[in-house]
This record gives structure tokens, sequence and C-alpha cells, in this order.
């Protein structure tokens, strides 16, 4: 029997489940596995499972449903440690049927398996029931939980209004991140996005930053990739890892946290704008021996427990909101509105002609330089 396994977000690998059920599931037939979700790589660098876990694609759960199906394996698995019952299987629900519309015939069975080693934790059995959904729940003491419970104990109420999307399993104080992107904070433990036109417009139960509005620009509410808290949980000690880098000093442009960090991975050195951005992106190419120059202005949104920045990294802070017209001065100058750049020699020249840029702007700066 071909199994292919699709391992989601950071939690399930840190906590060491990913690899245990992996050896599990070997077991049952042949398996491949693949990964979805950018802070999941991180964590399967940090575990040295790039052998295992195939990272080499920026993957939504679905896509990597759909990447198996297509592939004709005879079982798929979806790996998940959500943050509580609530939310893994809400995640579940929200996947499988995204992978649903995806695909012409939907006949290979899906299983997830949730929150392993939790009291809470549960498998899923999407669209089968099968023998092995049993055999594992008495080997991983984990309840089974069909789909119509699911549906019934968590969805039902969502369809009330297609504009209104209701965030299950969240904490008050806890930041709201849209496809990456911060744009409130909650101040309850009940979520709600109300949608207008394809835009966020209001929000029960949190506080909007409108900032983070205008950077997320439109939105399909309903496929939406949303999270509340923490990207990852576990503390961790980053692995870096060797590269294959330009010969040339290569610096790159990155002014969204939404986008393919990993891209960037043969750069010299990445110019990123805007405070989680910068956060975000400087702690996964940590991982490449990558320095960063961020732009930001002081506004940050904890979305990760330590933020790790490569030696020799220069982090300027603007007056509060210049950093997104300090960021489009650089790309119109230095990138020629591209994205990359060979104009500059080292860290220290682009250093200057950003001081330059900011100085035209008669803008007041700050700059850290990371030791």
């Amino acid at each position: 029997m071909r199994i292919g396994i699709v391992v989601h977000g950071p939690n399930i690998i840190d906590s060491g489940y990913a690899l245990k059920l992996i050896d599990l599931l070997k077991n049952y037939g042949n398996i491949s596995v693949r990964l979805g979700g950018t802070m999941g790589r991180t964590a399967v660098i940090d575990a040295s499972l790039e052998n295992i876990i195939d990272i080499t694609r920026k993957l939504v759960p679905s896509d990597s449903l759909k990447i198996f199906s297509d592939e004709g394996v005879d079982l798929i698995f979806l790996l998940n440690y959500g943050k509580s019952n609530v939310t893994g299987q809400v995640f579940g629900y929200k996947v499988y049927n995204h992978y649903a519309d995806k695909v012409t015939e939907n006949n290979v069975p899906v299983i997830q398996i949730e929150r392993p080693g939790e009291e809470d934790g549960s498998i899923i059995p999407w669209n089968n029931d099968l023998d092995i959904v049993h055999d594992l729940s008495k080997k991983l003491n984990l309840a089974i939980v069909y789909p119509n419970e699911v549906y019934e104990n968590h969805i039902k109420q969502d369809n009330a209004n297609v504009n209104q999307r209701i965030v299950h399993g969240v904490s008050p104080d806890e930041n709201i991140m849209v496809n990456s992107v911060v744009i409130g904070k909650t101040n309850s433990d009940k979520l709600t996005l109300i949608a207008r036109d394809n835009h966020i417009v209001d929000i029960i139960g949190g506080e909007l930053k409108q900032h983070g509005l205008e950077k997320l620009g439109e939105v399909d509410l309903d496929s939406a990739i949303v999270k509340t808290g923490l990207l990852r949980h576990a503390k961790v000690t980053p692995r870096v890892i060797s590269t294959n880098k330009s010969n040339d000093y290569k610096i790159t442009f990155l002014d969204h946290a939404g986008e393919d960090v990993y891209k960037f991975r043969d750069s010299s050195l990445v110019i990123t704008v805007g405070d989680d951005t910068t956060l975000i992106s400087s702690d996964i190419l940590y991982r490449f021996d990558i320095p960063v120059i961020g732009i930001t202005d002081g506004d940050l949104d904890k979305v990760v427990e330590d933020g790790f920045k490569v030696k020799n990294s220069i982090i300027f802070e603007v007056e509060r909101g210049f950093d997104d017209v300090v960021g489009r001065d650089i790309k119109r100058i230095m990138f020629d509105d591209a994205q990359e750049s060979f104009n500059y020699l080292n860290i220290e020249e682009v250093r200057d002609k950003i001081i330059e840029i900011i100085n035209n702007i008669n803008c007041k700066y700050k700059i850290s330089y990371i030791e």
C-alpha cells in the first residue's frame, strides 16, 4: 500500500510526534512525506528531518493532499497538532473540504491524526471508516471523531453569513494573523471576522490594526489562512545549514511576511520591511546564515517566541508609519522596482545607501547592530 503523509505546522514536529507517527505508519506500507506551511519548514530543518519530510515546495495542506491524490496513493494521512482540539478539528475540516473541491474524483481515503499524546487528541476519518483507523485509535489511545461531529459541533453556525468567519480556540491578547499578516489582537475567547467586498471591515472579540488591513488588502475570508497566538510555541535551538549562495553579492527585497522566504536562501543579504516581516524572515534566514537589514517602526506584534538574527544584521527603526514609505523608496531607487540587485559590494554599502534614502525623506531613525 502506498501512503502519503502531509505534516502541517511546527508543533507536530517540535513535539516529536511527527517522526513517531511516520515511523509507525511505515508498518502499513510505503510512505512519502511532504510539508505544508512556512514555519513548519524551520522546524523540519531544526530537527534535521529534511531528508524525510519534503520541504522543497511551499504548499498549503490541501495542495499537498491533492498532489498525493494525483500521484495515485492508496491512503493519505494529515498530521497536525492544533492549539486545541477545536482548532485542530476545524483546521482539518477546512483543509479536507478545500482539497475535495480541487479533485474530480475524491476516492482516496484521508485520515487526520490530531494532537497525539493529548487527552483530547483524536483521529478523524474524513471520507472513510477503514480498519486502520480503529487499529491506530487503539495503538495511539486516540478517540475517533467523525466528520458529522466536527460539522455539528464547530462548523454549522459558520454558515449563517458567508461574509463572517468564526475563529475557534482563541484566547484574549493573541495576535490575529490572516495570510501571514497581523491584522489585530483578540480581547475575548470568541472571535469573528467580518468581510465586505473581499475586505475585512470589522471584528467581534478583538481590535483591528488598520496598518495590517492595508497590507493584507483583498482576501477571500472562506479560504484565508487564519491563525492566532504564536506561530511556533516551542523553545528551539535553530540549526544552521550551508547553502549555495551567489558568487556575486546578491541582495534581495522582502516587504511582505506572507512571501516564500525560502526562495531567498541563495542571497547574500535580504532587506526586510515591517516589524513582523523582519521578525519572521530573519528567524528563518538565520537557518541559512543570511543577514538582514530590517526597516521597522517599532510596531511589533510578537508572532514567534524567539526571533533569531544573523550576526552583523542591521535594524533601522524609523518614525512610526514611515517603514513602508522608506521601503517603497528603497525598492524604487536600489532595486528599480525589482526584487534583487547586484549593485552593491557589501552590507556597509547597502547600509549607507539606505541612510541616504532615509535622510532624503527627512525621517528620524536609529540603527541597531546585531552582534
